[in-house]
């Protein structure tokens, strides 16, 4: 046991990268919403980058470590504090037993990502930690009290030692293995291997995402592609992990007859009746009913992962 949650906020999951592959058992892909942030945070503490993390919403959430480690925050930006001194993120950061973790309500983007040196030590399903809250499989939701394991720390992935700073990873000068808890760590021997910070999306400014046709656009009007492609959408606050429910000026399906249920797509654009599409997330159900306009590019899936409710969203296609 390392860590006790004492307060998880509102939701609070284990993730990894999920457990893709498995539609034909009726198990979605889940994983991390923002994956290049779970990677992110686990490759500055020298994790492998699909090792098991804490994906946080809306912060609230509260940790106190029992035994020493190391700790990366990525993804939304906000306050986080160790003992109540706010750390920096996108940083590898040591902590020391007893110290008591604390994530403030994010001031951009929407869900944090933890990654603890070892990775989180949780139950696998089909090679993954993940929480799938459509289907309910995977650890539960963290609830104050849980006593989280971490796993073992294993040398050889090549990402910690040395004493250079990595440019753009806002390693401190002077942060090297001998700092306290609480300091940056920072000492990284292949900046290459981490993929860059992408800034969280900022809720008063519209986030850009690529589509291509899905397999029924020709169930449509001309008009709706442009309506798609041309108007700002603006994310319910009826949004989860299982998909990104869209608000705007309705599209018009020209075809009425039933569509028998078909296999779905992660980043699947999908319109009910009501001509207001929903994006398919990582928890989205294997089948669908509704026909598929567009597909959400999978590299700018991420970003709708650190959507709020009311953020306006334009896509490109």
């Amino acid at each position: 046991m390392g860590i006790v949650v004492v307060n998880p906020g509102p939701l609070t999951l284990v993730e990894d990268l999920g457990r893709p592959g498995w539609a034909s058992l009726g198990l979605s892909p889940s994983g991390a919403l923002d994956r290049q942030s779970l990677r992110l945070a686990n490759l500055l503490v020298a994790n492998p980058a699909e090792a098991a993390g804490l994906e946080i919403l809306l912060g609230g959430l509260r940790l106190r470590f029992v035994t020493a480690s190391t700790v990366a925050v990525a993804g939304a930006k906000g306050i986080v504090t160790l003992n109540g001194a706010e750390i920096p993120l996108n940083q590898a950061i040591r902590v020391a037993p007893g110290a008591v973790l604390d994530f403030g309500a994010p001031l951009f983007g929407l869900r944090y990502y933890l990654a603890v040196q070892g990775g989180i030590d949780a139950p696998k399903l089909l090679g993954s930690s993940s929480t799938d809250m459509l289907s309910g499989e995977g650890p539960a939701p963290l609830t104050s009290g849980v006593q989280l394991g971490i796993g073992h720390v294993s040398a050889g992935n090549g990402l910690v030692s040395g004493a250079a700073s990595v440019p753009g990873h806002g390693v401190g000068p002077g942060a090297g293995p001998g700092s306290g808890a609480g300091a940056p760590v920072g000492t990284l021997s292949n900046a290459h291997a981490l993929p860059a910070i992408r800034r969280a999306p900022d809720p008063g400014r519209a986030i850009t995402a690529r589509v291509d046709r899905g397999p029924r656009a020709d169930w449509f009007d001309d008009g709706s592609w442009r309506r798609l492609v041309s108007q700002e959408w603006t994310l319910s606050p009826d949004s989860n992990r299982i998909g990104a429910r869209l608000v705007g000026r309705p599209l018009t399906q020209t075809r009425l007859e039933e569509l028998p249920s078909e296999g779905m797509v992660l980043g699947a654009l999908q319109v009910p009746p009501s001509g207001l599409p929903t994006v398919f997330l990582a928890d989205h159900p294997v089948t669908g009913g509704y026909p598929v306009i567009a597909v959400v590019r999978r590299t700018d899936l991420d970003l709708l992962g650190q959507a709020r409710p009311g953020q306006r969203i334009r896509f490109l296609g």
